[in-house]
């Protein structure tokens, strides 16, 4: 299941830099993940300083 940066997203950043496979990129207000090539191993929602991330359901 792939994970979803919600609007509490303060696009610090860190979930780009995290991301083992590149698949968070800068949107328009808030980081993106796209949910095709995310492989839902979680480092983007662990470093996440405000806890924006969490597993789409």
């Amino acid at each position: 299941m792939a994970y979803k940066i919600s609007d509490a997203c303060i696009s610090c950043g860190t979930c780009k830099d995290t991301c083992p496979i590149g698949a968070i990129s800068e949107g328009a207000e808030t980081y993106v993940i796209d949910a095709d090539a995310c492989v839902s191993c979680g480092a983007c929602a662990e470093a996440c300083p405000v806890q924006a991330i969490a597993e789409d359901e």
